[in-house]
């Protein structure tokens, strides 16, 4: 769906102002717009002034340099054009306008209280202090020119092509970012830095900013992204952008992957890198999966939350082994079903309109990561990483819906997965079995009756692993049915039965022997 079909953002420029004296922001903006189909008017995001005093006013718009009549009310600007503009056409308007913002540009201190001010735009809370169609479906290229008090840093997205010194204590900084992007990942930082650079990695500069205070552990915790960015353009494809930040900030996230600049919580530092690593492993695999590759809207966030947290299992299991993943999908798999039984909603879930940060959940995070782990393991590890390297090479710079990642999985699998990605996706369940076994010592085999509680059958590769004294047997049942019973030889009665001994399906099962 897109969500302002009259137009497309070609370009923002944010030329803003900042002081110390209060927290008012004004702004004079440049939008290039792409006209889609006919029309004399369009609209823009822009959050009013609230009882608070909270808020933007616009006092001015103009087309050609020249004043056109706008309203601005109910959170939206509304602009009527000189001339009527033909599909296809583009223009360019300016917006001027000011104003304290209620959200998503927060004025604050950090933990040495030293007065910051950070973007936390996630998931459409731009609008509250930038004039913009905010919305990921909508990308563009954007230029962050901030006027502000000489002794802050400045950090944004993209590349710094120019810092000056201006009258009264105050620099201009200027970033340009070429790359198109939805307004989530639209950012500025300014505070009192700390800044390392790391070194380049496959071309890409890369650089750390923390607060003095933390320079020397800030520096060392963040010098991982050097470890961590490699896998991922080695395993997926090149990175999108021209550098990469990763910045101490004031986020009510413990990380948000802002593109080529990466906010991450001011508690993430400790000089202890394992607690940072997964952390900063999670993020950095957004700059591919949610930035460059974007969800088309918000019911398909697993195509960004869930990809970053597989990423994450797929990196750590190729620095440490698969132990380690294996522990971590089991954790992640109790946490699945516990989150099922309070909520009942598939992954693609179009009942968070009204608050969209209900959909930072154990479904869009570790069940989106689980369905990733199952199309490996289903389909090997060859022809999912090809999947995800042509996924992401379509995609880029593009917006992708969960059937467009099920065709690409399909056309380098040669398989059909309808069914696959409907019960995984689509079904707001998961198995659950109840496994009765018997074993008859006469005849010396076992038998297996398989029952799957829920409403919802899945077709489901289970393994079962028998364990006797003297070894074990792992045998795959293709479940298809409600209840499904087959029987196999077995020498001797066995010890154990181990479900899904290799951790390769999400489920949850009681096992129940059942006396001859």
């Amino acid at each position: 769906m897109v969500y302002n079909p009259a137009i497309d953002v070609q370009h923002y420029d944010f030329n803003l102002n900042i002081n110390d004296s209060d927290n008012n922001l004004a702004a004079h903006v440049f939008i290039t717009v792409k006209f889609l189909q006919k029309t004399n008017e369009f609209s823009l995001d822009l959050i009013n002034k609230n009882e608070e005093g909270k808020g933007m006013t616009v006092t001015d718009v103009k087309e050609n340099n020249q004043f056109i009549v706008f309203k601005h009310e109910h959170n939206k600007i509304n602009i009527q054009l000189k001339n009527i503009a033909a599909a296809g056409t583009i223009k360019t308007v300016e917006i001027f306008y000011n104003g304290i913002p209620a959200d998503g540009l927060i004025f604050s201190k950090n933990k040495f209280n030293h007065r910051t001010i950070f973007a936390d735009n996630w998931p459409n809370r731009a609008r509250n202090w930038l004039a913009c169609v905010d919305h990921l479906s909508d990308k563009a290229s954007v230029d962050f020119i901030v006027t502000a008090p000489e002794h802050y840093q400045v950090i944004s997205n993209g590349v710094k092509v120019e810092e000056t010194n201006i009258s009264k204590h105050f620099r201009l900084t200027h970033w340009k970012e070429e790359v198109p992007l939805p307004t989530k990942i639209m950012t500025i930082g300014l505070a009192d830095f700390a800044v390392n650079y790391v070194g380049d990695v496959n071309g890409i500069p890369l650089s750390s900013w923390v607060f003095p205070e933390e320079k020397e552990n800030g520096f060392y915790d963040y010098a991982q992204a050097a470890e961590i960015l490699p896998f991922y353009i080695k395993n997926v494809g090149p990175f999108a952008y021209k550098k990469l930040a990763n910045i101490q900030s004031k986020t009510i996230f413990g990380g948000m992957e802002n593109a080529s600049a990466i906010f991450y919580s001011e508690r993430s530092i400790n000089g202890k890198r394992s607690s940072t690593e997964e952390l900063m492993a999670h993020e950095i695999a957004h700059q591919w999966f949610g930035d460059a590759a974007t969800e088309t809207d918000w019911q398909h966030l697993w195509l960004s939350e869930g990809f970053a947290t597989e990423m994450t299992n797929l990196y750590l299991e190729n620095k440490y082994g698969r132990d380690t993943l294996i522990a971590r999908l089991k954790k992640d798999r109790e946490n699945i079903i516990a989150f099922s039984k309070v909520r009942k909603t598939p992954v693609v879930d179009t009942s968070a309109k009204a608050d969209l940060m209900q959909l930072l959940n154990r479904n869009s995070y570790e069940k989106g990561g689980w369905i990733l782990h199952m199309l490996r393991s289903n389909l090997g590890n060859a022809v999912f990483w090809k999947s995800i390297q042509k996924y992401y090479a379509t995609y880029r710079g593009k917006n992708a819906a969960t059937t467009d990642l099920q065709h690409v999985f399909e056309s380098a699998s040669g398989k059909n997965l309808q069914q696959f990605f409907t019960q995984w996706l689509y079904t707001a369940a998961n198995p659950n079995l109840t496994i009765n076994w018997r074993y008859n010592e006469k005849n010396k085999t076992i038998s297996f009756t398989i029952t799957q509680e829920t409403e919802h059958v899945f077709a489901l590769p289970l393994d079962l692993g028998i364990a006797t004294k003297e070894s074990t047997l792992v045998k795959k049942i293709n479940l298809t049915k409600k209840v499904t019973t087959i029987s196999f030889p077995v020498k001797n009665k066995p010890l154990k039965i181990v479900v899904d001994p290799n951790c390769n399906l999400l489920f949850e099962a009681i096992v129940i022997e059942t006396a001859e």
